[in-house]
């Protein structure tokens, strides 16, 4: 086969886009909805869509007055509405599933551009993907994980490569600020490179002056671009804040599971990730460049502070490690690294025969199509969502002011908005930390807890079945048990409004592993 001759075959970019697509789209892919975030993330877009308005106060929660709500991610949420009035949730899935196979697609494609070994390149990307499948959901945050791709792409080839792409940043940054929260990414990548270029400038005697002025100058500019186009966007100035609010705030973050640290005794790859990475940068002769130590402290740092921030600690990490594995590689004198070596010189030689989108385009062609004869179905999981209890909800028309699971409360929203609005749900940051405070309180038995019912007027509970507060309120005589299953109870008071209901479900008892719904 000649040089340049377009190949049929797969390139290994579109067997990275393939492998993901099909697998997240496929039954394995239900695990994109684990999350019930992603049902609220639905009808706030559909409200944005039916009212050509973003919600500034909260309108899901029965709570008065309603709070504010900075709905920072609302172009995400009325792309999911979009997707969603389309093809429902199983379209949610494949959406997410095309974005997150898009992103390692262009990852690999951007280091393909700087590292020949293509076999230890793709294992790097794999390894990539391993790490961060523990934040694989259907929810906004995954943009930001292309966004940070395409964005440290842009960097990377104005520093190192003098190719300049920074004129795309401001249209990046225009979209990602009203996609996602994670835009401040953006400016910290740049803010690095920039804060490294000053180091360069003052305290390297090597450092070729003119055209490190020359980076500092347009990293300026192009950062009071994006500070200028980020106030697009519908809160103004408030979206810059945001960020730093969340963050900032030491309650939120200890009490919101995907705020906490990783916990290293469970099996995460991330940790064997992260020994290698410290194994040979503490080896390697090649040393860190200011601006890759930087880098590497930063991110490492953001993924020990909080498991959410591990899918970019690795997207951010693996050049830099790349490079030194690729070394360590074309030094080796180990014959089956050598035997590696020479394949993939082979494969290489190969993969840039591949043109164009063929395989990825056919692939989600067929997806779609398979999934509009109904093929492929995904829909929230009735083993951990309580989808039987919101219909038993919905049918009964449940009266009164409800104190529900948070995760309860964003399938809720989802199922059985506006009839029912919740207590609480996946958007701890609108609560405050006075509302989480009083959650926390209840669900763990805290002193004053049942003040807190009073002075919101509970009267109805929708709980997981196998939490305290269940088996709490299963003792208590003023409390009536009218709905359990496995994932969920329902408590009512011992009230005359209540009283048709409790003695058409007074025979209802607890479900356990050994028991079964009456």
């Amino acid at each position: 086969m000649k040089k340049n001759t377009p190949y049929i075959l797969p390139s290994f970019a579109d067997l990275i886009f393939v492998i993901l697509l099909i697998t997240l789209s496929s039954s394995l892919g239900q695990g994109l909805l684990s999350d019930g975030d992603t049902g609220f993330h639905i009808r706030a877009g559909e409200y944005i869509l039916e009212n050509w308005s973003i919600p500034r106060v909260d309108m899901f929660s029965f709570l008065v007055p309603a709070p504010e709500w900075t709905a920072h991610e609302w172009l995400s949420e009325v792309i999911m509405a979009f997707v969603h009035n389309a093809m429902g949730l199983t379209g949610i899935v494949i959406f997410y599933a095309f974005i997150l196979g898009l992103t390692y697609y262009l990852f690999l494609k951007f280091l393909r551009q700087d590292h020949d070994h293509l076999l230890l390149t793709t294992a790097m990307v794999l390894l990539v993907i391993s790490t961060s499948t523990i934040h694989f959901l259907a929810r906004p945050h995954v943009f930001s994980l292309l966004f940070t791709v395409i964005s440290y792409f842009i960097i990377d080839r104005y520093e190192y490569h003098n190719k300049n792409y920074l004129f795309f940043f401001p249209f990046v940054m225009l979209l990602w600020v009203n996609l996602h929260g994670g835009y401040i990414i953006g400016f910290l990548l740049l803010g690095t490179y920039l804060t490294g270029n000053i180091v360069y400038y003052f305290l390297d005697k090597n450092a070729d002056k003119f055209r490190t002025g020359r980076k500092l100058k347009t990293y300026s500019i192009v950062i009071f671009a994006c500070l200028a186009v980020s106030l697009v966007n519908p809160f103004g100035y408030h979206i810059l804040l945001f960020p730093f609010d969340l963050v900032g705030n030491s309650f939120l973050t200890s009490h919101v599971n995907e705020f906490r640290p990783a916990n290293f005794q469970d099996f995460f790859v991330f940790k064997y990730f992260f020994i290698l990475a410290l194994a040979v940068f503490m080896t390697n002769k090649w040393r860190l460049n200011v601006i890759e130590l930087f880098l590497v402290l930063g991110f490492t740092y953001m993924s020990l502070y909080s498991v959410r921030y591990i899918p970019l600690f690795a997207i951010i990490v693996a050049p830099i490690l790349l490079k030194r594995l690729e070394v360590l590689a074309q030094q080796a004198k180990n014959p089956i690294i050598h035997f590696l070596n020479v394949k993939s010189e082979s494969f290489a030689e190969n993969d840039k025969t591949a043109r164009g989108f063929l395989w990825p385009a056919l692939i989600l062609g067929l997806i779609i199509l398979v999934t509009a004869f109904g093929a492929i179905n995904h829909s929230f999981d009735p083993e951990s969502k309580p989808v039987q209890a919101v219909e038993f909800i919905k049918n009964e028309h449940i009266p009164g002011n409800m104190f529900n699971d948070d995760e309860f409360g964003d399938y809720v929203i989802y199922s059985a908005y506006p009839e029912y609005k919740v207590f609480f749900d996946g958007r701890s940051d609108m609560y405050g930390n006075e509302h989480l405070r009083n959650y926390i309180k209840i669900i763990r038995l805290g002193k004053g807890w049942e003040n807190v019912f009073e002075e919101y007027n509970i009267q109805w509970v929708f709980f997981n079945a196998e939490s305290l507060l269940s088996r709490y309120l299963l003792e208590k005589k003023d409390w009536h048990l009218i709905y359990a299953d496995e994932v969920a109870h329902i408590y009512v008071l011992n009230e005359p409004m209540y009283k048709n209901i409790i003695n058409k479900y007074k025979h209802v008892k607890p479900v356990t592993n050994n028991t079964v719904k009456k």
